[in-house]
This record gives structure tokens, sequence and C-alpha cells, in this order.
């Protein structure tokens, strides 16, 4: 599935929102790669910098938002090297964003071929007319829609034909990286299924690579190739699917998933104890040592790197050594 090399490159990217409490860091020197045709899940806690990541990654972080350092790169191209103008045209041709929440993405007062005639006369002015329509049309029909629905308007649309709608706007000019931010939440279970499967099919007839941003853990195991873990701006682990579920390497992931209801344990519930830390005081050492039934007093200190193991999967926890070895004994026998 995975070629040579990635379509996808973020390096030491990090961004901070300045308030009157202080300066918040957001994101803190997180690196990503991803292949073509990859699909990826980015899981973590309300406010732990997912949203941040793709709004960077795009270039879009508004005031009191800044992206302060780090690079990333869609094949050869940099985008954190671009100017405005340049920028502006790589969204959607290059790197595209499918936004939370439908309703409120789409104008209410403009017909869905406005929307998706503005998004594309943008970026090639030369096309005609005729070539425009055709256009829009294939992306509807990519992603089941009637062609009928461009003469629509969102009022006129349930809300996965408005989500739908978003991944065609996502699509219309091939990009090769697409971020879908939740593209599920406030769809029931039988529309989340659909848009899932519309996405999966889309990137697959495009090889493009996909981020999907969210807190559905069962979502992500039938959906994606494999897990980014986030805590409090960083990565904490970055492992394929499979071994993300059965045998999460840091304690944040292991917690994560432990959480999850299963037909063992029906009705009972296992939640993590304490809170997320404030990004404005974030404790020293590492984020989750607070929280981490594991800590270390080196834990309490030094941040830890993620660090690349021999299996391929990347884990930022000084539980284990470079060879991804644990070093504590008691979390061995726990595992």
């Amino acid at each position: 599935m995975t070629t040579s090399s990635p379509i996808l490159r973020v390096i030491d990217l990090q961004v901070s929102y300045y308030t009157e409490a202080g300066r918040a860091l957001a994101l803190d020197r997180a690196s990503l790669e991803l292949y073509p045709g990859e699909k990826l899940g980015m899981v973590g806690e309300s406010g732990c910098g997912k949203s941040t990541m793709a709004l960077a990654m795009m270039r879009m972080i508004k005031p009191p938002g800044r992206i302060e350092g780090g690079k990333v790169f869609v094949g050869d191209t940099e985008l954190t090297a671009l100017s405005e103008e340049q920028m502006r045209r790589a969204r959607l041709s290059l790197i595209s964003y499918i936004p939370q929440g439908a309703m409120n993405s789409l104008n209410p007062v403009l017909r869905i071929e406005a929307q998706m005639r503005d998004a594309i006369k943008e970026h090639q002015p030369e096309m005609s007319k005729a070539e425009i329509q055709e256009r829009i049309y294939h992306a509807l029909e990519s992603v089941e829609l009637r062609r009928s629905v461009a003469r629509m308007y969102p009022h006129e649309l349930s809300g996965g034909m408005k989500q739908r709608v978003c991944i065609a706007i996502g699509i219309l000019l091939g990009p090769k990286v697409i971020i879908a931010d939740e593209p599920t939440s406030a769809l029931d279970v039988v529309t989340q299924r659909q848009v899932m499967e519309t996405l999966d099919r889309v990137q697959k007839q495009l090889g493009s690579a996909v981020i999907l941003i969210g807190h559905d853990m069962g979502l992500m195991a039938q959906f994606v190739d494999k897990v980014a873990v986030m805590y409090a701006g960083k990565f904490t682990e970055i492992s394929p699917v499979r071994d993300m579920f059965t045998n999460p390497l840091h304690p944040y992931a292991r917690a994560l998933i432990e959480s999850l209801p299963t037909l063992e344990n029906k009705g009972v519930f296992k939640g993590i104890p304490g809170l997320a830390p404030s990004l404005i005081r974030r404790p020293p050492g590492c984020a989750f040592h607070p929280r981490c039934a594991h800590a270390m007093e080196i834990c309490r200190s030094v941040t830890p790197a993620l660090e690349r193991l021999p299996s391929g999967r990347f884990v930022a926890c000084h539980l284990y050594d470079r060879e991804g070895n644990l070093v504590n004994a008691e979390l061995r026998m726990a595992g």
C-alpha cells in the first residue's frame, strides 16, 4: 500500500495561542509522516491539539493563534514556505480540509453548485463553464449524490447529504492529502457508516492519504490503517491500528483503549483519573505523568521524545528503551 517516499511530512510543528491568561502551547513540536493511500486516525481528549494540528497544516490558524515553527511538506512542496496566494491555491488542490459540522460550513443562501463552482474557479480560472459543470457532477456522483443536488440549497439536504457535499467539495481538485475533522459528528450510526464508506471509496479512487480526526475509537478500528494518539499538544504513540487495540504501548493510549466498553464488562465504565493539563501551565516532564499509574521519577522532570522502535511503531514514554523493551517491571507484569 505504501511507497518509499511519504506524501505528507510534518516536522516539529508548533502552535501557540496568546490569551490574557498567558501563552497556551497547543501544538508542541509535532511530527508526522503519511504515505499515499494511507489512512491515519488522530485521537485524544478534547483540547489535546487534534484540530489545531489540522488547521496548522492548512495554514488556517487565526489570531490569537500563531504558527511558531516547523515545516509541512506535501510531496516536494513546502506549504509553510508558500506565500498567502500560493497557499490559497494549494488548498483543495494539494491538501483539503473537510470541516467538523457540515451544517455550519456550507453557505445557506447559495445553491450547492454555486459553492462548488466558486471553489473550482478560484483555482482553475481557465476552465470552461461546461468543464466546471461536469467536474461538479462527477464530484457529486463520486459521493453517491444525484446531479439534481447541485441545484439545491443546504437546508434542503439531510445531515448525511450535507456531509457528503463537503466531501465532494474536498475532492474537487484531486488533493493528495485529505483531512477530515470529525466528519460524522452529529450523525446517526447508519449515516455515519455511509459517510465513512463514501470517504473510503473516494480516497481509494484518488490514491490520497487521509487523516481522520475524532473521538470514536470504534470508527477508527474499522476505517484507519494506523492511529496517532495526542495528549497536551504532543503525539504520545503512533501505531498500526491492530497493534494499538491489541497492545497499546503508552499508558495514555492504554487508558483510552481500556475505557472502551466491551461485551465482557457491560455496564461497567472505566474512565481515566484526573484531568487533562492546562496548556498554559503544563506540568514539567511528561504531561501525562500526574495521571499515570506507572510514572517514574524521570517522568516528572524530563519530557520523553517520540522514538521510532524497531517494530516501526512510535512511542514517547520513559517506560521503554530504544528497542521497545519495558524498563518498568511493574507494568510488564500488568501487561
